[in-house]
């Protein structure tokens, strides 16, 4: 039976569109549904519970190269990978070659089977004020001296993400695929919108097609993509070798494991339980404690706390709780208190509606956790 597009329109069955394994360089990903780097969002904890719900690819969260090649304590904590199996990807950021090539040598040498390079981050401190992120997509030449500096620095592929320009009247993402081509990038995921669009409008699959149709190397479609049917329709409009999966994901880290289900199958998984969910919080409460440590993890929690709860009948009033509690015992207490009459109610299915709770949950602040 087809699925129904965000348009309103028939879509192609998942298994129509044959999800098939890409070849990163050497590194194969047998599954391409890929979980985006998304700043205060995809640590360690997130992308080792991610993983574990079958994920097939997890990027770290964007890492500043300049801070790396200084070995920052916070930032080569931000750049461990996850050692939970397959194909672990660190994404860095900046705007000079050298720089950029030391820093992902030091990325390899912590693990790092891909380094992804950031040209798509739109947000002001770092597309305006360092120039990185997707400011590059204004300079091609400085861009190709960036990826071919960041190729010839490591022995692992190199993959690019972008956005489709700077603006609608820049829309270069075509013509600097095939620069990266060109300089030996190994695939390139392109998030449907311009650098000006920030995280607001729609995103535009279309597009991607085009960027497909310029180079040989895999390309990924990113952008709007809150649930299986999304998936579908997005590799379906942009002709893509697969998806990644950002803001989608906001306290369901079970979803890109299920799309990726989905679009090999055709088969629409079962969503975790209500219990399954809560037992996905603690557990991701707990390595968030031991990542962090207990005050900084409590802080950097709350806002993932908040994200599991959506849709759930009182959700509002919890979050209030949680963004109040000022110990771990309070934040554990609360959330104690919110689930466990749920879970005695039988309360069940109120997040079966995959691309409404997504969308509720990636409308919260962009600059909160950015999926560049």
């Amino acid at each position: 039976m087809p699925t129904t597009s965000r348009t309103g329109e028939a879509a192609h069955p998942a298994g129509s569109l044959h999800l098939r394994p890409i070849m990163v360089g050497s590194v194969r990903i047998d599954r391409p549904v890929i979980l985006a780097p998304m700043s205060g969002v995809t640590d360690l904890p997130f992308r080792r519970l991610a993983r574990g719900r079958g994920t097939p690819m997890v990027v770290s969260e964007m890492i500043a190269s300049q801070a790396m090649v200084r070995e920052n304590r916070q930032t080569l904590k931000m750049a461990e990978v996850d050692g939970f199996g397959g194909p672990a990807s660190v994404q860095l950021a900046g705007c000079d070659p050298e720089v950029m090539a030391e820093a992902a040598k030091l990325a390899v040498d912590r693990g790092a089977a891909i380094v992804d390079i950031n040209f798509g981050c739109p947000v002001k401190k770092v597309a305006v004020g360092q120039q990185a992120g997707s400011a590059l997509m204004r300079d091609e030449i400085k861009a190709a001296r960036i990826l071919e500096a960041t190729v010839k620095a490591v022995d692992v592929p190199v993959t690019l993400k972008m956005r489709m320009g700077w603006d609608h009247s820049n829309l270069n993402a075509p013509n600097l695929a095939r620069i990266a081509e060109a300089c030996g990038i190994r695939m390139v995921t392109v998030h449907g919108r311009t650098r000006q669009m920030l995280y607001t409008g729609t995103a535009d699959w279309d597009f991607v097609a085009g960027v497909k149709a310029a180079v040989g190397i895999p390309v990924i479609v990113n952008g709007d993509i809150l649930g299986p049917e999304d998936a579908a329709e997005a590799m379906r409009r942009s002709g893509a070798d697969g998806v990644m999966i950002g803001r989608g994901a906001y306290g369901r880290p079970w979803l890109p494991g299920l799309v990726a289900e989905y679009l090999a199958t055709g088969t629409m998984p079962a969503l975790p339980s209500l219990e399954e969910q809560h037992a996905m919080l603690l557990e991701h409460y707990t390595e968030m404690l031991s990542h962090h440590g207990s005050n900084p993890g409590l802080r950097l929690a709350r806002k993932h706390i908040a994200w599991y709860s959506r849709g759930l009948p009182g959700s509002a009033e919890f979050r209030v709780r949680i963004n109040a509690a000022d110990t771990v015992e309070d934040a554990l207490a609360a959330i104690e208190s919110f689930y466990r009459p749920l879970l005695d109610a039988g309360v069940e299915g109120v997040r079966d509606m995959f691309r409404d709770a997504g969308r509720e949950a990636a409308s919260d602040d962009p600059a909160t956790a950015m999926a560049a």
